[in-house]
């Protein structure tokens, strides 16, 4: 994105990139489908030390701005739900778009070299990349971070930033399954169950599917919820959130003769149902359970606290929270305010965004803003 609109305004541009194939993380993202961008996307959707660095660059290159883009190369995509844009047909698509928007800028591309010598003098900087090497005024970093490192993503954004004398928020992973151990191994037994939950973390929540799996939680609302969650942190999950806590008692006064875990699997999978009922430690007809334990049931229902040992790592992650910090940039350009000519965009730098196409918008944010400025 920076290349292209750098090159469209007449700048002499080289991209380099270690991947033996452009955009390859791209081509992965939304099954292959690439969720390109949000129509919610603005700056209280992101995650980073500065709340408010994201709100120029979002502002400036939005959201419709990329959907007209997409729509001149007539790619045909649709909105899922919570606002998230697919293509209908290949991520591949985006890839191809993107591509040609580099040639019409005269971008010339190097993929599969890995780069070797980054260094700075007299204004210029000189990057070698396999037996090759160019020298520029300016010097971009858009090399991502190390989430998914089996498509070859790495941490080479953070040594480059460090060896500049940038500062880096420590990098951990963001939108990543979160692991269960101790008396919570129990719930690995519902692996492959999925409900529709509220998980909260402090202030913040999300209303999605939450999947549980053989190593503990993952589906969209844990997601969401893992980027906030840290270790030692608990998380809550509300198991019926179209329920008012009182439910349990108004099902025993219309269904006396019933069992709990039979009134709870009409509400929930089964497996889980039966699950909690035996957590809960009540497994007999309503009758038998005094009115103020069912009450303490569905408040524990709404709000049951996991207490997650980890996460699932930067493999399994889809993007990296943290990064190069965003106080040794400008919210303008992008550009170092202490390195001139030197830029930091997309996932490298510490803006970090919820998931369905916010990460996507946030590169092509950034990569617009920088491209404006080189």
């Amino acid at each position: 994105m920076c290349a292209a609109v750098a090159g469209q305004r007449g700048r002499r541009v080289l991209l380099v990139d270690h991947a033996d194939q452009a955009g390859k993380k791209i081509l992965i993202s939304g099954g292959g489908r690439c969720n390109f961008t949000n129509v919610n996307a603005a700056a209280d959707r992101y995650l980073s030390a500065n709340p408010h660095f994201a709100k120029s660059a979002l502002r400036r290159y939005t959201a419709q701005d990329f959907i007209d883009l997409v729509d001149r190369h007539r790619i045909a995509w649709h909105e899922k739900t919570l606002g998230q844009l697919f293509c209908d047909g290949s991520a591949r698509q985006i890839v191809h778009m993107l591509m040609e928007e580099c040639a019409k800028g005269a971008v010339r591309i190097s993929l599969g070299r890995r780069i070797g010598d980054v260094t700075h003098a007299d204004g210029r900087f000189s990057v070698s990349y396999g037996d090759e090497s160019a020298t520029a005024p300016a010097l971009v970093i858009a090399t991502g971070g190390p989430s998914i490192p089996k498509m070859g993503a790495t941490g080479f954004a953070y040594d480059l930033a460090r060896k500049f004398g940038l500062k880096v928020v420590e990098p951990r992973p963001a939108l990543v399954p979160l692991t269960l151990g101790g008396e919570e191994v129990l719930f690995r037994e519902l692996s492959g169950v999925a409900t529709e939950v509220i998980a909260k973390h402090g202030k913040t929540s999300f209303r999605e599917a939450a999947l549980f799996t053989h190593r503990g939680l993952s589906g969209p609302a844990i997601l969401q919820i893992s980027s906030y969650w840290r270790s030692g942190d608990t998380i809550g999950i509300d198991f019926l959130p179209s329920q008012e806590p009182s439910w349990p008692v108004e099902a025993k006064r219309k269904r006396p003769r019933t069992h709990f875990h039979t009134v709870l699997g009409e509400l929930l999978p089964q497996r889980l149902a039966e699950t909690l009922a035996k957590r809960i430690g009540i497994w007999g007809e309503l009758a038998n359970v005094p009115d103020r334990k069912l009450e303490e049931v569905g408040r524990r229902l709404a709000d049951w606290r996991f207490s997650p040992n980890g996460t699932e790592g930067l493999a399994k992650a889809e993007v990296t929270a943290g990064g190069i910090s965003t106080a040794e940039l400008s919210s303008q350009t992008m550009e170092a305010k202490t390195v001139p000519g030197l830029y930091a965009i997309g996932e490298g730098v510490d803006v970090t965004g919820w998931l369905g196409g916010y990460n996507f918008q946030w590169a092509w944010s950034s990569g617009w803003a920088a491209g404006q400025a080189l």
